[in-house]
């Protein structure tokens, strides 16, 4: 049996990967793949569950370095009870969120040590590494407008201030350029067509 494929979305808050993962998903089961839509921190049971001790409360709540270990605690349910198995079945899996938003925002937002993090990563994600990652960039303001203009429940990282979320950005944009094998950056603004439509060719070009 051929073995699925892997793309994470990747970006800021208010970046619109949300809805872009649900256009995606559809798009490649009008292609008639099989396809597992999920998420991070979530996507299984457990993984759910430290979710929402996670993101919610103050934004001071947890230091750096525990919040990266219930991020990767989290992820290790998700990739043992719902990643692996789908790839191994040959389904193609589309996650909002994934290991790059733990260099993002607990590494260069929080300060945890990269070292630190490569380490979990590699002990946790190992060779279950995305075919493709999606980068979605655009101006910090523009992310965080469309972010509180949603009335979001979870918003301990959207109420870190501006600087927190320019680390971010910088971060996601260093990871591509580091990672070009597999990453592409999405300019995300623009309507959600057209945005739509770069998503689409990234993924017919790199996967297609």
């Amino acid at each position: 049996m051929t073995h699925g494929r892997f793309i994470t979305f990747e970006g800021g808050e208010g970046a619109g990967k949300s809805t872009q993962v649900g256009r995606l998903v559809e798009r490649l089961r009008e292609r008639h793949l099989e396809v597992v839509q999920t998420r991070e921190p979530g996507g299984s049971q457990g993984a759910e569950e430290i979710r929402a001790i996670a993101l919610n409360g103050d934004a001071g709540r947890w230091s750096p370095m525990t919040e990266t270990m219930l991020m990767f605690a989290a992820r290790s349910d998700h990739l043992e009870k719902t990643i692996r198995p789908a790839l191994e079945a040959g389904r193609w899996v589309v996650c909002d969120r994934f290991a790059d938003s733990s260099r993002a925002y607990q590494g260069a937002g929080g300060g945890a040590p990269e070292a630190f993090i490569e380490s979990l990563d590699a002990a946790i994600v190992g060779a279950t590494q995305p075919d493709l990652t999606l980068i979605f960039d655009l101006p910090v303001e523009i992310g965080l407008e469309r972010a509180f203009g949603r009335g979001l429940f979870e918003t301990r990282f959207e109420s870190k201030g501006l600087e927190f979320h320019e680390r971010l950005r910088r971060r996601f944009l260093e990871i591509a350029k580091e990672k070009s094998d597999r990453c592409v950056v999405i300019d995300a603004v623009g309507d959600e067509e057209a945005v739509a439509a770069r998503v689409w060719a990234a993924v017919e070009g790199r996967l297609l």
